[in-house]
């Protein structure tokens, strides 16, 4: 599969230990994950058999759409966004973030075997320049709920109108010291989380990252997707006195790489799929 994999993808390295892991996971150990997918277009769609082609690196990627393979598999796509800023990271920008569910590893590496799902693929690999995809399962919240509820979008202090729409901030960690800076980095998450959920902030889906089959040799170790009612309450969390004393006593420190975009979702289905209760 690992070699499979690595005929196919070319927008990024296949981590072949990984996809071998995944291969050898016993049905009763199999389960749903999610795929976070970070992308980067090329600007004109270039074609591996040669075919000319003036559409556009986005375009081609909509030509890829699998959805009827996606519901054959139990798959679907629970978010499709477009990045409007990317705020932190190593000075790459991202073009969308898109989030396929699946029901199991084993449905995510049967689908590489198609040939109906390697006829669309042609389409993906002309359009991507190139990918991080994050293999993820939800993660159990490192800190307990607050003693207040969350304000509802449209009655929080900065709240959602239609001229200030509701944003999407997706943050890609990377844990210093081999994942030593997990304490510091919940340290950190229960003061901004209770600065965040008094401006009516919600987690969409929080994830630990289990492997990364396709990147650029870095690993991962959660994806976060918080709401935020509009960009005001974004700006409030972000210079909130007590959030960056704790993100200089804690975040920093709890880091070694990150990613951090404001998102506009076209499709959001993935706190449903998640099904968790994130207060």
């Amino acid at each position: 599969m690992a070699d499979k994999l690595s005929e196919t993808i070319t927008y990024g390295m296949v981590d072949v230990a990984y996809a071998d892991r995944l291969e050898q996971v016993a049905p009763d150990e199999d389960g749903p994950v999610w795929m976070v997918n970070l992308m980067k277009y090329r600007e004109v769609a270039v074609y591996e058999d040669g075919r000319e082609s003036s559409i556009s690196g986005a375009e081609a990627d909509a030509l890829y759409a699998p959805f009827e393979i996606f519901r054959e598999l139990g798959a679907a796509l629970v978010l499709f966004a477009e990045v409007e800023a990317t705020l932190l990271g190593d000075g790459q920008d991202w073009d969308a973030v898109a989030v396929v569910h699946y029901p199991s590893r084993r449905a995510f590496l049967e689908m590489q075997e198609r040939p109906d799902y390697l006829e669309r693929h042609a389409h993906k690999a002309a359009g991507m320049e190139r990918t991080i995809i994050m293999c993820c399962t939800p993660m159990d919240l490192p800190f307990a709920a607050p003693d207040f509820p969350r304000a509802p979008f449209d009655a929080a202090p900065n709240p959602s109108t239609p001229e200030a729409p509701p944003i999407l901030v997706c943050h890609v960690v990377q844990l210093a010291d081999g994942g030593a800076g997990a304490a510091d980095f919940n340290a950190y998450s229960a003061t901004a989380a209770k600065v965040g959920l008094a401006q009516g902030v919600r987690i969409d889906g929080w994830f630990a990252v289990e492997g990364t089959p396709v990147g650029d040799g870095r690993q991962w170790d959660q994806v976060r997707f918080n709401a935020f009612p509009s960009r005001a309450a974004f700006s409030a969390v972000v210079n909130d006195p007590e959030r960056l004393e704790a993100h200089v006593a804690h975040r920093e420190v709890a880091m070694s790489d990150t990613y951090t975009m404001l998102l506009r979702p076209l499709i959001d289905r993935l706190g449903a799929s998640v099904g968790a209760d994130w207060f």
